[in-house]
């Protein structure tokens, strides 16, 4: 029985790795969009390819994680990456998978999406500290 890839789940998984909350992603993806809408999102099986594409652009990160992460077989990559081989001459000998290279892909790719977060944050700290300085300039303006 093949296992489906819960799209909506994958997002919530990768929108809270990156610490934002979805009131956070509804802004970013415009005017039509508030928390609600997200948590609805989120539990859907399948998303819109439009859809996922807005959101990939909104978290930074490639529509195809959506698409194709399944946790449960991310479990079994790293569950498989080093296996046990028992050997009457030799004993035990550890062989090391190949997919410890894809497993340090998603390290890889998991570690430029939180620099990218990182840079997002800092962004909207810049925007908000320019925010405060012009609301109290206008403040100084309309008590003049």
């Amino acid at each position: 029985m093949e296992q489906k890839i819960h799209q909506g789940r994958n997002v919530k998984r990768f929108r809270e790795m990156l610490g934002i909350k979805q009131e956070a992603l509804a802004f970013d993806l415009g005017n039509d969009w508030n928390q609600k809408k997200i948590s609805l999102l989120e539990q859907k099986d399948v998303i819109e390819d439009d859809m996922l594409r807005q959101i990939s652009n909104a978290l930074k990160i490639p529509v195809e994680a959506f698409q194709n992460f399944d946790e449960e077989q991310a479990v079994n990559i790293i569950a498989n990456t080093v296996t046990t081989v028992n050997d009457n001459a030799t004993g035990q000998l550890f062989q090391i998978n190949s997919t410890i290279n894809t497993s340090e892909k998603w390290i890889e790719a998991l570690e430029e999406i939180k620099k990218l977060n990182n840079e997002k944050i800092a962004l909207y700290e810049r925007m908000l500290k320019e925010k405060e300085e012009m609301m109290a300039k206008l403040e100084k303006l309309i008590n003049k």
